[in-house]
């Protein structure tokens, strides 16, 4: 993806804190028919290479596993916050009115090498890993060991491990760098007068990261 410098992350504890953050990954092949694109949740695992590997499932009824196979080249994406960015905001808008809307947005890229995992024994230490990722923000956590054993074995019967070696990352911070203070203030005052979980995580970023030059 184009990456401009003033929008670009390379720390690897940032790209993967939003990997975490919003687990359910973009993962998009070039299959026998033509592109795929497969929404995944993914658990990130750091002990692996330099920048971790993903693991995650299909249904058995799911093509990808197929085409994965031993090894096939794969991207996935993974989507932070966004918000519309209305060039009302700026206050650049009263010199000559030279402004236009834009999205801010955080995504990062993880470029690598997808293989199938057919084996009971791997499925079930990563459905226990997952699990426990998303379960651990709940009241009152879910544990497989709630449901009925001969229940999951049928379950694990009807899924596929997919593991994902990532061999590189590339980070996208738009949020707003590119523009003077003034700016980048009238952005964070509508975004927060907007509300919403979107608006406001964007404006936290916004604030948080000014001119390239002052960002690291």
């Amino acid at each position: 993806m184009l990456i401009p410098a003033s929008f670009a992350e390379s720390r690897i504890d940032e790209m993967h804190r939003l990997m975490r953050a919003s687990p359910l990954a973009t993962v998009v092949i070039a299959g026998s028919g033509g592109l795929e694109a497969h929404h995944l949740p993914t658990h990130l695992d750091t002990t692996q290479g330099s920048y971790g590997a993903l693991q995650c499932h299909v249904a058995r009824a799911n093509s990808l596993w197929r085409e994965g196979g031993d090894g096939i080249d794969a991207l996935a994406i993974f989507h932070g916050p966004d918000a519309y960015i209305t060039p009302s905001w700026y206050a650049t808008k009263r010199d000559g009115g030279k402004v236009v809307p834009t999205w801010n947005y955080v995504t990062v890229h993880a470029h690598g090498r997808l293989r199938a995992i057919d084996e009971p024994q791997w499925l079930r230490a990563h459905l226990e890993q997952l699990v426990t990722d998303n379960e651990s923000r709940e009241a009152l956590p879910w544990k497989i060991a709630d449901a009925p054993p001969e229940y999951i074995e049928t379950m694990l019967r009807g899924i596929v491990g997919i593991e994902f070696e990532i061999v590189k990352l590339e980070g996208k911070w738009k949020v707003s760098q590119n523009h003077p203070e003034a700016n980048r203030s009238g952005v964070v005052d509508g975004l927060r007068r907007r509300g919403g979980d979107g608006a406001t995580a964007i404006a936290d970023l916004v604030e948080a990261r000014g001119p390239r030059d002052s960002q690291r």
